[in-house]
């Protein structure tokens, strides 16, 4: 054990571009500055938003030190096999480390803050990446779709010189149906509103925070912030006034901005919370989820700045063009095959090309230092054979040398856009772009490398196929490391 504080070292976040406004859902006209909620893009899952969360943690950080990831989800792709694993490969972390998948309650984030603290508690010198991501699908046209909404937040817990450290904690668990997901199920369920906001919520954060008040010797006037989780504005604000909170006491739920992201909800709130936190300031904070977790934040330090804050995400929003080409993107729209691509990739291949397609590695001569993408056994710059070194590219960026638009492939928002991209200070790539649309293209534009799907589904041995990369103009992430 050691003396030193344990705590949050770095944080960041990733809401996905892609905007739906609420008044195309029942068949209104989006107007300008109305309400709208962030959705995850048809080469986007909780799994990509997580690596791109955790990119925008780790930035400057030596990913050398991370020993663990913890994926906080409720929408993981896999039934059977560990998210964390696959974000750990795409973020190009060692192999010695844990791994650990957090899921069927909303506040899995609560838990998994708390396991890292005592891991790092236990072994000093520890850091463990904390990532909450999801992707939630309600009935379309429904009531619930209008409050949910993907995001993805992370925080980097270790030792020493920590921003903020987890104080007091108290949970009230609850065993009700509310909103839930059987199996098979495709959509979200709910009860009737009334019951979900009075006995889901209202009920167990009132318990919850109370509980924590006695237990902490506190009241409301304790905290510079509360920043509750919930399933909409009105009853977050109506439990925050219950407690004691003065409306500028709460911090602000994104609704109409974002929407309810989950697991990543909380997650999402403390961060903007932690972006404008001075030293001193304690934040309230409720993950809520069959009942309610609730943790003090204390904030030690200020001076970091994430590498995007939220306000940058929301600033840079684009809106869909139509609730139809939403429903398409989920591939929602029953009436039409899935046009989301690809037959899938054979294990072997996705084995084979793991360095070049997950990490996104590329190859240096370490005879002449010329640079190759993707591997091959002899150099082309000196002729040298099976002299070669792995070099990260995915967290470069590059620029656009050539593009072409093919409105052949299948794609829910057509045309593909691919093209030659040369990475900064390293090779030349040839990749789709995401994130784009055909009148920003021009040769020179300035790309990052993001980590987005292909394909979602590996295939029977018995049939061949490929997964392909994307990059992307400046904003993105991907599900095979995106090249541009």
């Amino acid at each position: 054990m050691s003396d030193q504080p344990v705590g949050i070292v770095a944080y960041g976040s990733y809401i996905p571009p892609t905007r739906l406004p609420l008044a195309m859902i029942h068949g209104g006209r989006a107007k300008e500055g109305g309400p709208q909620k962030a959705v995850a893009g048809f080469d986007e899952d909780a799994l990509t938003m997580a690596v791109a969360a955790a990119i925008d943690c780790l930035a400057g950080v030596d990913r050398g030190a991370v020993d663990g990831v913890y994926f906080a989800t409720t929408t993981s792709p896999f039934r059977e096999k560990q998210a964390a694993t696959f974000i750990a490969r795409a973020l190009d972390l060692r192999s010695d480390i844990s791994s650990i998948d957090f899921t069927g309650t909303l506040r899995a984030a609560a838990a998994a803050l708390q396991a890292a603290v005592h891991a790092v508690q236990a072994d000093p010198g520890k850091t463990i990446l904390v990532i909450a991501a999801d992707a939630r699908i309600a009935a379309p046209r429904s009531p619930l779709e209008m409050n949910l909404g993907d995001a993805a937040a992370a925080f980097l817990v270790g030792s020493g010189k920590v921003l903020a450290v987890i104080g007091e904690a108290y949970a009230h668990i609850d065993e009700l149906y509310d909103v839930w997901r059987s199996e098979h199920d495709d959509y979200l369920r709910a009860w009737e509103d009334r019951f979900n906001v009075m006995h889901g919520y209202t009920d167990n954060i009132l318990a919850a925070c109370r509980g924590l008040f006695a237990k902490a010797g506190t009241d409301a006037a304790a905290y510079s912030k509360a920043v509750l989780g919930g399933p909409d504005a009105r009853s977050i604000a109506d439990a925050g006034r219950k407690l004691g909170f003065a409306h500028d006491k709460l911090q602000d739920t994104l609704f109409g901005k974002v929407g309810n992201c989950g697991a990543a909800f909380t997650p999402l709130l403390l961060v903007s919370a932690l972006e404008s936190a001075l030293p001193g300031d304690k934040l309230l904070t409720a993950f809520h989820g069959d009942g309610v977790e609730v943790l003090v934040i204390e904030v030690v330090a200020s001076g970091f700045t994430p590498q995007q804050t939220i306000a940058w995400y929301l600033a840079r929003g684009r809106s869909l063009r139509s609730y139809d080409s939403y429903l398409k993107s989920r591939h929602l729209d029953r009436g039409e095959h899935d046009r989301r691509g690809g037959e899938g990739v054979p294990a072997t291949i996705h084995f084979r090309e793991r360095d070049a397609d997950i990490n996104f590695h590329a190859q240096r001569c370490t005879q002449c230092g010329t640079m190759h993408f993707p591997a091959t056994r002899v150099c082309y710059g000196c002729y040298a054979k099976d002299q070669f070194e792995n070099v990260r590219l995915s967290d470069r960026q590059g620029k656009v040398l050539s593009y072409s638009f093919d409105y052949f492939f299948p794609s829910p928002e057509p045309p593909v856009i691919v093209g030659m991209c040369e990475v900064d200070n390293g090779a030349r790539v040839y990749v789709q772009m995401t994130d784009a649309t055909t009148d920003q293209l021009r040769c020179d534009l300035p790309v990052e490398f993001v980590f987005r799907k292909s394909t979602t589904r590996v295939t029977n041995p018995t049939i061949s196929g490929k997964a392909d990369r994307l990059p992307q103009a400046l904003p993105a992430r991907r599900w095979q490391h995106e090249r541009w």
